[in-house]
């Protein structure tokens, strides 16, 4: 695939974060500064993924745990598993409330489901508008032209997906890439190796969410080094 403006080549260390950053930078406000930002925090919870899960778990409480000074965050976990089994939580505003969802959850061997996963977000963002989409998967063992299809539908409707790709599967790498040049989002690869990267870079992309540009500014301060890249980014920009 021709090289796209909104891929991260696997550049290594801050390069990666940083080409992450600036393409957070670019992506349009979240959301008026009245209402709640809306986050669909999806995962593949199929086998291949049970090694990483508790990681994964841990992850996902800091980010939400990031956002809570904001008061501004409704978040809602999705995945699949198994045979066809593919579940949404309600739509919760406080970590806490989370947590729960995600702990109880145990991977099940089955086939991907992410054409199912963005067409689930296409109805919601229909009902009301999703701010951002949050995929942290691996592979992907389905039709990409299926899948890239219900991609551009959610990129009408302005929902950017960020895409966290763990491990190095080409199928998946270039599919999570398209999807995310479709909706104005982002991809980043990571590893066992890198959680603390993840960490951060789902934090900047929940505290986006919550409150856009400023917010996310003005959160940076004191903050780590993920975090206070991307505010350079933004310069005096407001959401």
């Amino acid at each position: 695939m021709a090289k796209n403006k909104r891929d991260i080549t696997e550049k290594g260390g801050n390069t990666g974060v940083q080409d992450f950053l600036n393409k957070l930078a670019a992506t349009p406000t979240a959301h008026a500064a009245d209402t709640r930002g809306r986050l669909l925090f999806a995962m593949d919870a199929t086998a291949s993924r049970e090694p990483s899960w508790d990681t994964a778990c841990q992850i996902q409480g800091d980010m939400f745990a990031q956002t809570a000074t904001l008061g501004g965050l409704d978040v809602q976990l999705a995945y699949y598993r198994g045979y066809k089994d593919f579940r949404a939580t309600p739509w919760v505003s406080t970590s806490a409330d989370l947590i729960p969802y995600m702990t109880k959850v145990r991977c099940l061997g089955g086939q991907t489901q992410v054409e199912r996963l963005l067409r689930y977000a296409v109805r919601e963002t229909s009902k009301q508008r999703i701010n951002a989409l949050v995929f942290v998967g691996d592979c992907l063992e389905e039709d990409v032209d299926q899948v890239c299809t219900v991609a551009g539908e959610l990129g009408v409707l302005g929902v950017p997906c960020f895409l966290f790709h763990e491990g190095v599967e080409p199928t998946a790498s270039r599919a999570f890439k398209q999807i995310a040049t479709l909706t104005q989002g982002a991809y980043c690869r990571f590893d066992a190796n890198s959680a603390a990267q993840l960490r951060d870079l789902l934090a900047a992309v929940a505290v986006y969410a919550a409150g856009g540009r400023k917010a996310l500014s003005d959160f940076s301060h004191g903050k780590g080094q993920a975090i206070l890249q991307i505010a350079h980014q933004l310069g005096p920009k407001a959401s």
